[in-house]
């Protein structure tokens, strides 16, 4: 049965002038491409367009549900270059795909910091700063991907001029603290209150079982935003539990080998091979479940807008708790046989078996009962 809800062209072109918008037009008129995709296999080869305002190469990546909660972008530097200087009215979270180089932030009121950054380097915009990129090679371009809320707001306005000429500083979110940009936090439970992750590929993780396979997992707050991200991590030949969620998780490989199912309820899985360097948006409500089938711990970065969560009434995402409570989490115990199936042959391959026995076991101590499901 299938929940993708299409109808006949007729009716389908009633709406059609609805999907145009201001953020839209202003992609088209910088003279870049939208990719309309929920999966990239790679980041880093990804067909860029030059970039004439900015001074660099970049292309936009947007998802089904762009318009209401967060975009993406891969931007390239060249080498010995930098991009234009740039201040706006919306949030934006960076990982550095390749390359090295520095960052200058700066506000009205003088007060300035510079950072270097590297591969696997993260950190955030604070709004409303003046900023610049800097590529630290003058031999080889450097990349970046970028997630923000630009959709929103600039559909909100309408004024470009506004979102990226309004004169004004939030010292609550940037005062020009000279370590603003250091690569330090505060642990709160999952969540890290910092501004720069020197490495993603290599920060460690907090326990998250309640994730499945014994993984990692840590949670960001960056520049004070309202953007978030997270890194989870999960051991070779293993995989996560599958689950669902609300639009716009911009999911990044850092390292490892696997692949992922994605589908709406009531359909088959759709497999969507990956590496480092890949992206998969899972689209709005349709379950996802990620396959370490390679060699190495397999890590991944997700950039994401708060609407991506539905919370419980403790504020627990929905995504991380049991099907049989209510919650968008498929435990082991109720997943299809062709999930295992699958995985058994692709680890094949490789010679390899799952390693998973002990996680079905351990599941079964804390797994609810079927009669609890309302």
């Amino acid at each position: 049965m299938t929940k993708d809800a299409l109808v006949n062209e007729d009716f389908a072109a009633k709406f059609v002038t609805e999907k145009d918008s201001p953020y839209t037009r202003w992609v088209a008129e910088e003279g870049l491409d939208i990719i309309a995709a929920h999966y990239v296999p790679d980041l880093r080869t990804v067909e860029l367009k030059p970039w004439e305002r900015r001074g660099g190469r970049g292309v936009f990546i947007n998802h089904e549900a762009t318009r209401t909660s967060n975009d993406c972008y891969v931007c390239e530097i060249p080498p010995g270059g930098q991009l234009a200087p740039q201040r706006q009215l919306y949030e934006e979270m960076i990982l550095v795909l390749d390359g090295h180089g520095s960052t200058r932030v700066w506000n009205d009121a003088g007060a300035e910091v510079t950072f270097e950054w590297g591969p696997n380097s993260l950190f955030a915009i604070p709004l409303n700063v003046h900023h610049q990129h800097f590529n630290g090679s003058g031999q080889k371009p450097a990349r970046y991907v970028a997630s923000t809320n630009l959709p929103q707001v600039l559909n909100l306005y309408d004024d470009v001029d506004f979102v990226f000429g309004t004169a004004h500083d939030f010292p609550k979110r940037f005062a020009g603290e000279p370590d603003y940009f250091a690569p330090k936090g505060e642990q709160k439970g999952l969540l890290l209150d910092t501004n720069f992750v020197a490495d993603a590929a290599t920060l460690p993780l907090i326990e998250a079982k309640e994730r499945g396979a014994g993984g990692g997992h840590i949670r960001f707050a960056m520049a004070r935003g309202s953007m978030n991200s997270h890194i989870s991590q999960f051991p070779i030949a293993t995989y996560k539990k599958a689950h669902r969620h609300g639009p716009g998780a911009h999911v990044i490989v850092l390292s490892g080998r696997g692949y992922s199912l994605m589908w709406p309820e009531g359909e088959e899985p759709r497999r969507y091979d990956w590496g480092p360097g890949t992206l998969i948006v899972p689209p709005n409500m349709w379950f996802h479940q990620h396959f370490n089938s390679g060699t190495v711990p397999a890590r991944y970065l997700a950039f994401k807008h708060e609407v991506v969560s539905v919370r419980n009434a403790q504020g627990v995402p929905k995504a991380w708790i049991s099907r049989r409570i209510g919650g968008d989490q498929i435990d082991y115990a109720d997943e299809s046989p062709m999930v295992r199936d699958m995985f058994r042959k692709a680890l094949a391959e490789h010679g390899m078996q799952p390693q998973m026995d002990s996680f079905y076991e351990a599941e079964l101590a804390t797994l609810p009962s079927k009669a609890a499901a309302v």
